[in-house]
């Protein structure tokens, strides 16, 4: 099964392609490479241009006119940084999406999974774990433009006969188990990330950013789920899509599923399991937030399992293991 992938070549997208490629489907990337790397198109089929350019899509479904589903990846990440340039933030993320969409109908695509995010849920303070049907509260611009995407497709899915699922990840860590891509960036703001820069001696200390959330140790708590364990639901949603629609048990065209472990761990807990691993002892600071950081979730994930036969195989320890394999791969051979 042929299945466009936007945003193939980055992070995210390039370990769905892999994850694709294994159960034997044909992942056809769309990527601008202002972030992707082109090293993670080799060979496959790559065109590199924007998600709104409507000649580019018709051109890609004329060449593949049996493209089936669209794996949406395509947007600017990074929590932060939306909040210093929204602009350009609503403009990738949203408005572009919504052409995206809207020419993929136009050309008969009409099956779309849409790689979201869990930072739009409202804070728990009693328990964290958050279920689909939680309070929403985006705080930031980032966290916006995925609920705001959310609901253009939902509106879309509604109007114009398709049918959606978004799949709103938590924490992501670790890389492709088969070291074919992960993290491209010495100076990566993932948590795992910037452990791996401390303890490679790129980064003078680890920042423990925010230590008096109301957590079982003071600092945030997250749900860090493996980026292959990802990649994987990405694949099964594509597998079971129909029968997803028909477990729910009603008429809906569109879904939202958490992707988490289900378990939550607080960020002192993910260092202390780093420095068990490595066998190192880290130098760390304790620190005030970030801006737009939250105390923090993690999953439940009942549904996921429900609706796509989904569950995470990955441990943080192993997803740590192949984040330090995947930094050697990337300094020794891929030279950035």
């Amino acid at each position: 099964m042929k299945i466009l992938v936007t945003g193939g070549a980055g992070y995210i997208g390039s370990t769905i392609c892999s994850a694709l490629e294994d159960k034997g489907h044909t992942p056809i990337i769309l990527d601008s490479l202002i972030s992707g790397r082109v090293e993670f198109t080799k060979n496959r089929i790559f065109y590199k241009g924007d998600i709104a350019d409507e000649a580019l899509l018709e051109t890609i479904f004329k060449e593949h006119n049996d493209i089936v589903f669209t794996i949406h990846c395509a947007a600017l990440m990074g929590i932060s940084k939306s909040v210093e340039y929204p602009f350009e933030y609503y403009t990738e993320n949203i408005s572009k999406s919504i052409k995206l969409f809207k020419k993929l109908n136009e050309l008969g695509c009409n099956k779309i999974i849409f790689s979201s995010c869990s930072t739009m849920y409202d804070d728990d303070v009693e328990t964290f774990m958050v279920t689909e049907k939680s309070p929403l509260k985006p705080k930031t611009p980032y966290s916006r433009t995925k609920y705001m995407t959310e609901m253009v497709l939902e509106d879309f899915c509604k109007a114009y006969n398709m049918k959606g699922i978004s799949l709103r990840y938590f924490n992501l860590i670790g890389a492709d188990p088969k070291m074919r891509s992960g993290m491209y960036s010495s100076n990566e703001s993932t948590i795992l990330g910037k452990l791996v820069n401390v303890y490679k001696g790129r980064q003078e200390n680890f920042k423990i950013t925010g230590v008096n959330w109301a957590t079982r140790d003071g600092s945030g708590i997250r749900d860090y789920i493996d980026i292959w364990d990802l990649a994987n639901a990405h694949v099964l949603a594509v597998e079971n899509f129909e029968k997803a629609f028909e477990k729910c048990g009603s008429d809906t065209p569109y879904l939202t599923i958490n992707l988490g472990t289900g378990e939550g761990v607080t960020v002192k807990e993910l260092v202390n399991s780093f420095e068990k691993v490595t066998g190192t002892i880290l130098n760390k600071v304790e620190t005030e937030p970030r801006l737009g950081d939250i105390g923090g979730a993690y999953a439940n994930i009942d549904l996921a399992k429900k609706m796509l036969n989904w569950v995470p195989e990955v441990s943080v320890d192993e997803s740590i293991l192949n984040a330090l394999k995947w930094d050697e791969v990337r300094v020794q051979t891929l030279k950035y």
